[in-house]
């Protein structure tokens, strides 16, 4: 499949739900694009405690973390929400 996905630049950190999540837009709607904060800071190989931390693991694997949501859009691997959640090894 050869669809245009764009990501913004807007983060979330859901300190309670132990989740970072980030938003796509795909043909004019945007799905919402998750990963747990054990799996971001697993990847990061860090601790990550407070939002600040989220988001610098998040900024450090952007390019990686993107890509992956790309190729999940792509496979059309959402969950019942219509979400996507990138998944890591070892988690």
């Amino acid at each position: 499949m050869n669809q245009q996905i764009l990501f913004n630049d807007q983060l979330r950190v859901d300190m309670q739900q132990l989740h970072l999540s980030f938003t796509a837009l795909v043909a004019g709607q945007q799905v919402g694009c998750y990963i747990s904060l054990p799996a971001l800071a697993h990847l990061a190989d860090t601790e990550i405690t407070t939002e600040e931390q989220a988001i610098q693991a998040f900024e450090q694997y952007r390019f990686d973390l993107e890509e992956e949501a790309e190729t999940l859009i792509e496979e059309e691997n959402f969950d019942a929400q219509g979400r996507i959640w990138l998944q890591h090894p070892a988690i």
